[in-house]
């Protein structure tokens, strides 16, 4: 008895969280890792985009100190890594300037350094809400802020970048990768190369690669899901019903890691680790107004202009199998 009196004067107290704190020098030492890890990313994508034509393979090509030290391949590799972050960055500060306008304690960005050989240098950025959203409108609101503000930026940059690109005849595929196209690349790239022979290979200009990261990005924070901006903007437009969904959902992840790309399976971990179904809200039953029922269709159009099944071609469980019989 004596104890049980004791822990109700004195309760546990629980460990401060690793985010209560604002921790500035964190966040700018994890943008400055993620500036190089993007920018070896891009030299070996600007280097492609220079030589690959010329070579064929530009995996057989020496590295030297030449073309370390080419100016060109040097200002691509910046332009791809300030871009990329660019429009990450304003994913992330358009979730936080919501919050802000809400009166709603958030972190500022924090970036996540990806170095080689990964394929585009860094595995994005998040920021960590601290006090709790209690209405649909904040939690919509600030759900839809970041997708919508990486869009609206990566769209010039794809397109500029598919300006710049390269079209040339049939490149050799072995040991190389063979990126997928959303819906929006396949729109421009119609209207930007008309009567271009069906078997040609484009090689992107280094802005356009930081333009299908952001395009890749938005589709991938749009599922309607758990913590996504997705789930967040699901989860106001229908309330409770949205997490019946959930399993369903998470079905289509492991089909189409199995069938299309093996990410998606590693996905399907994450955001089952982050949890399936969305935290309950004060007015879960109170309807949207009309405007962000438009804005939630605004964002269903950017999703199926975004979304990439295969983002790396080949590259499913399925093929891996496969590959590994024969």
């Amino acid at each position: 008895m004596e104890d049980e009196t004791l822990k109700i004067a004195y309760p546990i107290q629980k460990r401060p969280s690793f985010f209560s704190k604002n921790r500035l020098w964190l966040n700018v030492l994890l943008f400055i890792i993620t500036m190089f890890t993007t920018f070896f990313v891009g030299f070996s994508w600007s280097i492609n985009y220079k030589y690959a034509e010329v070579l064929g393979d530009v995996n057989e090509f020496p590295i030297t100190v030449d073309l370390l030290l080419d100016p060109q391949i040097i200002f691509l590799s910046i332009l791809y890594a300030v871009v990329l972050l660019g429009i990450l960055l304003g994913h992330e500060l358009g979730h936080f300037l919501t919050c802000r306008y809400y009166n709603i304690d958030a972190t500022l960005p924090f970036f996540i350094p990806w170095p080689p050989p990964s394929l585009i240098g860094t595995m994005g950025a998040f920021i960590k809400i601290r006090s709790p959203i209690t209405r649909k409108r904040q939690l919509f609101d600030i759900g839809v802020a970041g997708p919508l503000t990486g869009f609206i930026l990566a769209v010039p940059t794809l397109l500029l970048g598919l300006s710049l690109s390269k079209v040339v005849a049939p490149l050799p595929k072995e040991g190389g990768f063979v990126l997928g196209e959303p819906l929006l690349l396949k729109i421009f790239s119609s209207l930007l190369f008309r009567g271009v022979p069906p078997d040609s290979d484009m090689i992107l200009h280094p802005i356009a690669f930081a333009g299908w990261v952001g395009i890749l990005v938005t589709a991938l924070n749009l599922f309607p899901i758990g913590q996504l901006d997705g789930g967040h903007v699901f989860y106001a437009l229908l309330g409770k019903k949205s997490r019946k969904y959930s399993r369903y959902i998470l079905a289509v992840f492991i089909f189409m890691g199995i069938f299309f790309w093996i990410g998606w399976l590693v996905w399907a971990l994450l955001i089952s680790f982050m949890g399936l179904k969305h935290p309950r809200i004060l007015d879960e039953n109170t309807p949207l107004s009309p405007r962000r029922k438009v804005i939630g269709i605004v964002v269903l159009l950017i999703f199926i202009l975004s979304f990439i099944p295969d983002p790396i071609k080949g590259y499913s469980l399925l093929d891996l199998f496969n590959s590994s019989l024969f």
